[in-house]
């Protein structure tokens, strides 16, 4: 954006925004078939295709993040595709607006997006758990979807995250058996939970509840990963001990 001759305002017109992707096509253009002229632009890349797609792009992720989409109670799967086709725009969720209909069979969903960098500190406030980005976005969108399928609405964001840490992401890692805790941390075994229901549910074509998800997890897959301890020791090239001394783990019902 030209700072000397850019423009400010609060909202932009349909007519103002398709001027601002027509002057966009033509500068990529521009830009590219400079490159191409020096010589240095690969044969592959089509100057013109590439700013043609820049509209297309624009319109498919503007779609995404201003239409409502209604979804039954329920729909879960569904949800999770809205929120995934974001993700693999490059856009993150920060959280849902939920309007329910009158006659409460459906609700009204809308993403409200945000930068990369939010979600750790979200989870953090809401849940207490401290995840890498990546993880605390994939349990985030989950405490959302949860929130919209409960019917609560934005301001009841802190009771939502207690009941779903209670009802959904306790309950879960709780289905680990204990010997086979030492291989993941809770909520990177969530996000792989997560994940492995989202594919399922795609390879079934309907929703598929967590629990059900959860098991069908540790049996197949958590019991064939290494421990996280065992890794890092084989990572550093060392034993799984530090200065001489050797953790173990503690059973709960031992004395300290």
């Amino acid at each position: 954006m030209d700072a000397e001759t850019g423009e400010l305002h609060d909202r932009l017109s349909n007519g103002q925004r398709a001027h601002d992707l027509i002057i966009a096509e033509t500068n990529v253009g521009g830009e590219l078939l400079d490159v191409e002229a020096a010589g240095r632009l690969h044969p592959s890349i089509d100057p013109l295709k590439i700013s043609a797609n820049v509209a297309a792009r624009y319109g498919r992720l503007w779609e995404e993040i201003t239409t409502p989409v209604s979804i039954d109670y329920g729909e879960r799967h569904e949800l999770d595709a809205r929120m995934r086709r974001l993700n693999d725009l490059g856009f993150d969720v920060a959280e849902l607006s939920i309007v329910s209909e009158a006659d409460g069979s459906r609700i009204n969903v809308t993403p409200k997006v945000v930068d990369v960098g939010h979600h750790s500190r979200r989870l953090l406030r809401l849940t207490g758990l401290d995840a890498e980005e990546n993880q605390a976005r994939r349990l985030l969108n989950d405490l959302d979807a949860f929130r919209a399928a409960s019917g609560l609405s934005v301001d009841d964001e802190e009771l939502a995250a207690h009941r779903w840490v209670n009802d959904v992401f306790e309950p879960v890692t709780g289905l680990v058996p204990r010997s086979l805790r030492g291989k993941l941390e809770p909520a990177q075994m969530f996000h792989e939970v997560l994940e492995h229901r989202w594919f399922m549910g795609e390879r079934l074509k309907h929703d598929i509840p967590i629990a059900a998800a959860a098991e069908d997890y540790v049996s197949t897959v958590l019991v064939e990963k290494p421990d996280e301890q065992a890794v890092l020791g084989q990572r550093l090239g060392t034993p799984s001990t530090t200065y001489g001394l050797r953790f173990d783990a503690v059973d709960e019902d031992d004395d300290l």
